[in-house]
């Protein structure tokens, strides 16, 4: 005999509460064999085995009926264990009865029309119930793709509910790994359902034919009555009477319920309202969103949201939708306004204008609002060089106070970053360090370099880099390369290359003009002098402050060469460089020969033991401080013209190096000619008359007439034979050209010199002895034209006259 099976039990439901006709999943032990030995299902004493699903030996999924008990238990019976048992209970959540005629804020769904005269609801259709898992057994998706379906059942569908349905469809997509048993098993619980069915339909009639039966008497009744009056169309019989009544009826009716289906309609409409309200709520709040997002700068969370609003309602037809997608475009327009004024705003970092640049990108503003930031870039930094021109101009720059600082007083120029970070790098600094009283005592000129540069080192990177950005396309975002916007900017780019040129050129000859203006005013064209001119009442540069000046224009190329800047750009700071370094050259050439004119005035006769002052020294150190100052103007950095080599430069600076020779020979002939009124009284000096003593020394020596002119012999010939040599040697070390020439004319000046004050000396001293001699010569009949003339004896008379 077979073993008896345990009776059922079930031990869970979920959920454990709720109103009639909810779903709820059984879990339990010996649920059933299968579905032909489920016979029983009752939840709180209502039957439900006719909504019941079985899933498997412990689990059924089924719906609650309006049972009569608020709670009660779950008692499943099937065939092999007969009746089971429950260890849990349901709630069933009975909803309040609104009548036809009662007020109510919503409106009631009518599906479940509760009969008051019957006292019993009508039957629910079981096609609507329509299960999960029809076959019952277990569902193994296979592995076929849905392409492969289609072709295999072109136009069918694996939908049991498509009017399309196709069973091989089905059991190859559900139940391809399904066993022979298993199918054995479904086909018997289709079977099954499609008996449930029937069965449910005849329980759906029966449960409808009281009201059925009812209409039935009604109309039967009503036809005797009709039939026995025989009076249909005479005025004032039964069915006159049946049809007046049944109009007011239906007024009456129409009266009752005009006011329901008034709010029906109106609750109707709200309710789609607010639904269309909740479901698209992110477009009817993007408006406020979009206003307050840009109140806080979240100008990439404005961008997302418009983004999506323009995907999904962009070319909508519905006019609500139309119109807030509008607004929405409205405050977007004022988005771009607004970003394209902060794009133009001056002055503005360069990660801003990238970031305003993209974000115009992504709101797809009109125009090329990258081009408009470079032109009003280009535009701004030449009013700021010309601002600077105007302020040292007007007299409104004291003591080193400028409107253009754009960083604050705290911070360091950009030229003195740059030379900070050139020092670093060499080494040692660009500038020497300076006293806290420099600002007062540097030239209005030399200021305003340094100022100028700093301006343009400032603001010309940026601009380069910001076009360069453009050139390359990595202005945009990810969005923005979607979109196509950065094979736009390189085409915009391509075409734009001439016009950045011009601006290039144009701030670099615009910087250029007004160092012109400040430095080398004669060099600029009359037209231009009330531009870049003004100058005329400053004080002219010397030659340590055009070496400042070449140093500062120096720095400010190699910071525009370091941005990679195509050379012919710079050609012309070149070509100022080389006007500079020409000018420094002359001018320092021009302050020597002041410098070495007054010399004489610091000649105080104190010999040494070689029967020579200070001056010659003094002369020669003179000369070597100005080939020292000259030494950075001369030099030839990488890119640059060797002035020396320039004809003009080197024939005029061998003419002025002469002349600062001739002025230092005409210094001592001026000493040479100066009376003894005119010569101080030196503290120290030595016996003149006596080369042998000279270190005797006297105090208070006033040297005479015949005294200077030998010491000034004596420096002559030092000059000749020393000095000119030591400083020959300094010109072809410092690169100076011309050397030969300005030493024969130098030495050709100075024995010319020589031989005069030769010939004055020897007039003074020989003009007593002479006067004691000449008588006893013409006593003896002494005549010149029989005497030869001497040579060679210059020396052994000057030697003869000194003692």
């Amino acid at each position: 005999m077979s073993r008896p099976r345990q009776p059922p039990l079930v031990t869970g439901i979920s959920p454990n509460e709720g109103a009639a006709w909810t779903k709820v999943t059984i879990r339990g032990e010996n649920l059933g064999t299968g579905p032909a030995d489920l016979i029983g299902l009752s939840i709180c004493g209502h039957n439900c085995l006719l909504t019941a699903e079985w899933m498997s030996a412990s689990k059924i999924v089924c719906r609650v009926g309006p049972a009569k008990d608020d709670k009660g238990e779950i008692i499943v019976t099937t065939k092999s264990g007969g009746h089971g048992t429950s260890t849990v209970s349901f709630k069933l959540l009975r909803p309040e009865r609104i009548g036809i005629l009662d007020q109510s804020a919503v409106w009631v769904d009518e599906m479940n029309y509760y009969d008051m005269r019957t006292n019993r609801n009508k039957g629910i259709s079981p096609l609507s119930l329509r299960p999960a898992n029809p076959l019952g057994i277990e569902i193994d998706k296979g592995k076929i793709p849905q392409k492969d379906m289609e072709q295999m059942f072109p136009g069918m569908s694996g939908d049991f509910t498509s009017e399309n349905f196709s069973a091989t469809w089905y059991l190859i997509e559900n139940h391809s790994g399904s066993s022979f048993e298993q199918l054995r098993t479904a086909a018997g619980n289709l079977k099954k359902q499609a008996t449930k069915k029937n069965e449910g339909s005849l329980a759906y009639v029966k449960g409808g034919l009281s009201t059925f039966f009812e209409a039935q008497d009604a109309l039967a009744a009503i036809h005797q009555r009709l039939e026995s009056d025989g009076t249909e169309r005479v005025e004032g019989s039964m069915t006159q009477r049946l049809e007046n009544i049944l109009n007011r009826a239906s007024d009456t009716a129409d009266t009752l319920f005009q006011e329901v289906l008034g709010r029906k309609d109106k609750a109707d409409s709200t309710r789609s309202a607010l639904n269309v309200l909740q479901r698209f709520k992110f477009l009817f709040n993007l408006p406020l969103n979009i206003e307050r997002n840009i109140q806080k700068g979240d100008y990439d969370v404005v961008i997302n949201d418009y983004e999506k609003a323009k995907s999904l309602f962009g070319s909508t037809e519905v006019p609500v939708f139309k119109k807030v997608y509008a607004e929405v475009e409205t405050r977007i327009g004022a988005l771009r306004s607004l970003l394209l004024d902060k794009l133009l705003q001056t002055p503005s970092t360069l990660h801003d204008q990238k970031r305003y640049i993209r974000y115009l990108s992504d709101l797809h503003a009109p125009g090329d609002p990258a081009w408009q930031c470079i032109y009003a870039q280009h535009k701004w930094i030449l009013q700021l060089m010309q601002n600077c021109r105007d302020e040292f101009i007007n007299g409104q720059r004291v003591g080193g106070a400028c409107a253009l600082d754009l960083e604050g007083d705290a911070r360091l120029s950009a030229l003195s970053r740059l030379s900070h970070t050139t020092s670093l790098k060499r080494g040692g600094s660009l500038r020497t360090p300076r006293p806290s009283n420099w600002r007062f005592e540097t030239p209005q000129q030399v200021q305003f370099v340094e100022k100028l540069s700093d301006v343009v080192i400032g603001q010309l990177p940026n601009f380069w880099k910001l076009w360069i950005s453009y050139v390359n396309g990595s202005l945009f975002s990810e969005t923005g390369e979607k979109s196509g916007q950065v094979e736009k900017s390189k085409k915009n780019a391509r075409q734009r290359q001439n016009d950045f040129k011009k601006m290039i050129e144009e701030l670099t000859n615009r910087l250029v003009r007004l160092m012109h203006g400040a430095l080398l005013s004669a060099t600029l064209p009359r037209g231009e002098l009330s531009l870049y001119g003004g100058w005329e009442n400053k004080t002219e540069l010397t030659g340590p402050w055009l070496t400042q000046v070449i140093h500062t224009v120096r720095a400010c190329h190699d910071a525009l060469s370091a941005l990679e800047i195509p050379n012919d750009l710079l050609q012309v700071i070149q070509d100022l460089l080389l006007d500079l370094r020409v000018h420094c050259l002359m001018v320092t050439l021009l302050h020597t020969a002041e410098d070495v004119k007054s010399l004489s005035e610091k000649e105080d006769w104190v010999v040494d033991n070689e029967g020579i002052t200070s001056l010659p020294s003094q002369f020669e150190h003179c000369m070597i401080q100005m080939l020292q100052s000259l030494k950075e103007p001369l030099e030839t950095k990488p890119g640059e013209i060797n002035v020396l080599q320039l004809d003009q430069a080197q024939d005029q600076a061998s003419e002025l190096t002469v002349d600062i020779m001739k002025v230092f020979i005409n210094c001592l002939d001026q000493l040479s000619t100066k009376t003894d009124g005119d010569i101080k009284s030196s503290h120290v000096s030595v016996e003149l008359a006596s080369p042998d003593r000279f270190t005797s020394v006297q105090e208070g020596f006033s040297p005479t007439s015949e005294q200077r002119l030998l010491i000034l012999l004596s420096n002559c010939q030092y000059l000749e034979k020393h000095t000119f040599l030591n400083l020959a040697d300094h010109f072809e070390k410092h690169g100076l050209t011309g050397t030969e020439k300005i030493t024969r004319v130098s030495v050709e000046a100075v024995r010319q010199l020589d031989r005069k004050l030769f010939d004055v000396y020897i007039e003074k001293r020989a003009d007593p002895i002479a006067g004691s001699l000449e008588p006893g010569m013409y006593a003896g009949y002494f005549d010149w034209r029989d005497c030869q003339t001497s040579a060679g004896t210059e020396h052994h008379i000057f030697t003869f006259s000194s003692y």
